[in-house]
């Protein structure tokens, strides 16, 4: 039921530093010197690794990881503003958006190449067990970043510069409009400064886009019409009435900051951001020509391979397609099963599991109208369930967080593109609030029986509430705290369901909404590999979702188009939540009467971990409550 849910990290890389001989004595002066610093070369050339990281232990691996979280941080503009770290010291990051370039690509991994380096140099042995295991960890995000690099792409996910769901165009308005603050003119400064260099990060992104065309890796002829839809979409207004001015002069306004802010922000639209517009949509053009034919990333160079360590890097595994495809056929039958005995209880008797499903979807009783008013009505009854599920999770959480959450409605601009939902993360500082994002381009697509579920998803216990866990655990270091992998968090939301339904959160036909989207899941292990792997068109994957889990054709539609030009990701949740799944049922098993949910819950505040990371933990966490 639920779409993916992005944790947007900016990659970008350091300048080179003095070597230094202690970590912890230099950290601060280094923070400083870096932050104020301009362009240089890439540390990673001349960084001595061994001096860096010998002697202290403990506080060694703290200062290495400070100094790799900041100096990344330092080039990561928009990042830094995400997550609440443009401020003070760093405040002239809130001016910059993040460099898209071929350039900067390289110097990152040339970054990412000397962390993992200067990890590798730290002696486990010196190191208490709890640090041992978060230098392991670290390490794992540094390797598995590197390993796109014999693929010259920045994630092996996400192959494409430009599609429907990807690039500066689709980015950058959506991220002025809801990440960057507008709380005081230094503010409002900043926000016209990033517009102003929006029109370098469309051209940025055309020129990577053309090195890339021998390649075959260029997205689909549909995908390129959906991209020049939204593009044009953008590029449509008067410049005045531009969500890019608009959104300036609302929230200028609304804090009181005197100034004509949205006619200055219109001058730099109509000069700069329209122009470069322009060019990108003559560009995306001139792509339909210059893709390969089908729809899958086996037509492009090395794309058996592409999908292999695309499949390796969202689930966290080894498994092969053919092992994916199996386990999903496998589990869409169980779960067709399980629904089978609902919808028999609920009056629903006649046809398969599907077209059950679509008449459900269909029936007026299960439907908010197409309307402002039936939006507004929707993304209440999202809120109530997030208040209600709050109030129940004392049950299977020990002190759970109760951070704040708004839900809001995907751009106008960007949905017909962009996932079905997805999630912001809270900055650090609690600045603003999380945002959990629901496209309501039409809202035939959320029948209301599937409604809860997908608060439990994406709010609490899925998403906000991990994520709130992680933000408030200090033991981790800042550069744990902002990393993600998709099968343990996506997995963690999946399993995050199954946990409200054992609260008694989703009685009567909710609990086919609870199923469907698990069959839902289970479907994408059968479609993405099918498309990526058995090369299945658009439309036979399509097809196969309607038929399997009932949702109507625009919705299927969309979902199989992000699982084209995303590729592997959409196979990390069932994969995950099956994990999750087996970890509890063996805590349970080995502990009996010591068990408690509250307790296994809280692995949480060890980190995102990849799914092998995950069971040893648990191995761990299960013999220490044996022993005492």
């Amino acid at each position: 039921m639920h779409p993916a849910t992005f944790i947007f990290v900016n990659y970008t890389h350091p300048d080179t530093p003095p070597p230094v001989t202690s970590f912890a004595g230099a950290i601060g002066m280094k923070r400083r010197e870096f932050l104020s610093s301009g362009a240089g070369a890439t540390l990673a050339a001349t960084l001595p690794v061994a001096a860096r990281a010998a002697g202290n232990g403990d506080a060694d691996f703290v200062a290495l990881t400070d100094r790799i979280f900041y100096e990344r941080l330092a080039l990561s503009p928009q990042d830094a503003t995400s997550i609440g770290l443009d401020k003070g010291e760093r405040a002239a990051l809130k001016s910059r958006l993040t460099d898209r370039s071929q350039a900067n690509v390289e110097r990152y991994l040339a970054h990412r190449r000397w962390a993992a380096g200067a990890l590798r140099a730290i002696n486990p042995a010196n190191l208490s067990p709890a640090v041992a295991q978060q230098r392991e960890l670290a390490l794992w995000y540094e390797d598995h970043a590197i390993a796109s690099a014999r693929f010259d792409i920045e994630n092996v996910e996400n192959p494409y510069v430009l599609s429907q769901a990807d690039g500066a165009y689709f980015e950058v308005p959506d991220f002025l409009d809801s990440q960057h603050p507008v709380d005081t003119k230094e503010d409002a400064d900043a926000y016209l400064a990033r517009l102003d260099a929006f029109d370098r990060a469309i051209d940025q992104d055309s020129e990577k886009q053309k090195s890339r065309i021998a390649r075959g890796l260029v997205a689909p002829v549909w995908s390129l019409d959906l991209t020049l839809g939204q593009l044009r979409a953008l590029r449509e207004a008067k410049p005045e009435e531009s969500g890019m001015a608009t959104s300036l002069a609302r929230r200028a306004a609304k804090a009181g900051i005197a100034g004509d802010w949205q006619a200055r922000a219109a001058a730099i639209v109509a000069s700069k951001v329209y122009p470069a517009l322009d060019r990108q949509i003559a560009f995306v053009e001139s792509l339909k020509g210059q893709t390969p034919a089908g729809d899958g990333i086996w037509r492009v160079k090395d794309g058996e391979a592409l999908y292999a360590a695309a499949l390796a890097e969202a689930t966290t595994t080894s498994f092969t397609p053919e092992e994916i495809h199996k386990i999903g056929l496998a589990q869409v039958a169980d779960l067709s099963a399980r629904l089978d005995k609902v919808l028999r209880a609920n009056g629903m008797t006649q046809g398969s599991i599907g077209p059950r499903l679509a008449a459900l979807n269909t029936r007026p009783d299960q439907l908010y109208p197409n309307t402002d008013e039936g939006r507004a009505a929707l993304l209440a009854s999202l809120n109530q369930s997030v208040a209600a599920m709050q109030q129940k999770l004392g049950a299977a959480f020990n002190d759970p967080p109760n951070d704040p959450l708004e839900i809001r409605r995907v751009p106008v601009e960007i949905q017909d593109g962009a996932p079905n939902g997805y999630y912001y993360r809270a900055p650090f500082d609690g600045s603003r609030p999380a945002i959990y994002w629901i496209n309501l381009r039409d809202t035939a697509n959320w029948p209301k029986y599937g409604l809860p579920d997908l608060t439990y998803h994406e709010g609490v216990p899925g998403h906000h509430l991990q994520l709130s866990y992680i933000r408030r655990a200090g033991n981790l270091p800042l550069l744990l705290r902002n990393t993600f992998n998709s099968a343990y968090a996506e997995g963690w939301a999946l399993y995050a369901e199954q946990v409200a339904y054992e609260l008694g959160a989703l009685p009567g036909l909710d609990e086919a909404g609870y199923l469907q989207s698990l069959l839902f899941r289970a479907t994408r292990l059968v479609v993405d590999t099918g498309i990526h792997a058995k090369r299945w068109s658009r439309e036979e994957a399509t097809r196969y979702m309607m038929d399997t889990t009932g949702f109507v054709r625009g919705r299927s539609q969309s979902e199989i188009e992000r699982y084209i030009c995303m590729i592997g990701q959409a196979c990390s949740y069932k994969i995950g939540h099956n994990v999750w799944v087996a970890q509890r049922e063996k805590a349970q098993k080995a502990l009996g009467a010591k068990f408690s949910m509250g307790w296994f819950h809280e692995v949480l505040k060890d980190g995102i971990l990849p799914l092998a990371m995950l069971e040893r933990r648990v191995d761990e966490r299960i013999a220490a409550r044996l022993r005492g």
